[in-house]
C-alpha cells in the first residue's frame, strides 16, 4: 500500500468529568469512533476519556500529536460549551501550532438548519504538526452533527497535511511527491 493510500489514522478524545470517574456512561466517543471506520474508513488507534482538567487535555493532544505515533486526525469530544468547567477550545489552543477556525465555521453552518445551539460550542480547529485537531460538542447529537457536517472535506485535508496533495495554483503544476489537484475556476 502506498502512502497516499494508506487509512486515515483517528484517535477520540471524550472529555467528561463524569465519564472519566466511571458514573455515565461514553456514547459519544463511541459514536465518532463508528463514524470514522465506517464514513471515512479510518484505523482507529487511539481512546480515551479525560476529566475537563485542561494541561491533561493538552498534554494528550500533544502526546498523540507526535510524529511516531503517526495520527492524522485528533477528535475531541465534549468541554466545548458555556459550563466553567468546560476549557477543551483553551487546552487545544494552548498546544495548537497553526489555528484553522474555517473548519469549526463550517460545521457550524452546516448545522444551523437541525438546531441554533450548534453556536453555543465554543469548538476550535487547528493542527499540530502533521495532525488535524477537531473539538467537538459532548452530546451525541451535537458530535456526530458536527462530524458529519466536515466528512466530505476531510480526506482532503489529512492529504495536504500529509504533503500528499500540491496546490499552488500553477496551471503547469507537476506532482513532486503527491498529486496536484486542480481547480477548474
Amino acid at each position: 500500500m502506498s502512502e497516499a493510500d494508506r487509512p486515515i489514522r483517528a484517535a477520540v478524545l471524550t472529555v467528561s468529568d463524569r465519564c472519566s470517574r466511571g458514573i455515565a456512561t461514553d456514547t459519544s466517543g463511541p459514536a465518532l469512533a463508528e463514524m470514522l471506520r465506517t464514513r471515512l474508513g479510518a484505523e482507529v488507534v487511539e481512546a480515551r476519556c479525560l476529566p475537563d482538567e485542561q494541561d491533561q487535555l493538552a498534554a494528550c493532544f500533544v502526546s498523540w500529536s507526535t510524529p511516531e505515533r503517526g495520527i492524522d486526525l485528533i477528535l475531541s469530544t465534549g468541554g466545548t460549551g458555556l459550563a466553567p468547567r468546560d476549557v477543551t477550545p483553551e487546552a487545544a489552543r494552548s498546544v495548537i501550532e497553526r489555528e484553522h477556525p474555517g473548519l469549526m465555521e463550517l460545521a457550524r453552518l452546516r448545522c444551523m438548519t437541525k438546531t441554533p445551539r450548534t453556536f453555543l460550542s465554543r469548538g476550535v480547529a487547528g493542527t499540530i504538526g502533521r495532525t488535524l485537531v477537531l473539538t467537538l460538542p459532548g452530546s451525541l447529537k451535537g458530535s456526530t452533527e458536527n462530524l458529519e457536517a466536515l466528512l466530505d472535506i476531510l480526506p482532503h485535508a489529512v492529504e495536504t497535511l500529509r504533503g500528499e496533495v500540491q496546490d499552488d495554483g500553477r496551471p503547469d503544476a507537476t506532482p513532486a511527491g503527491g498529486k496536484v489537484v486542480r481547480h477548474d475556476n
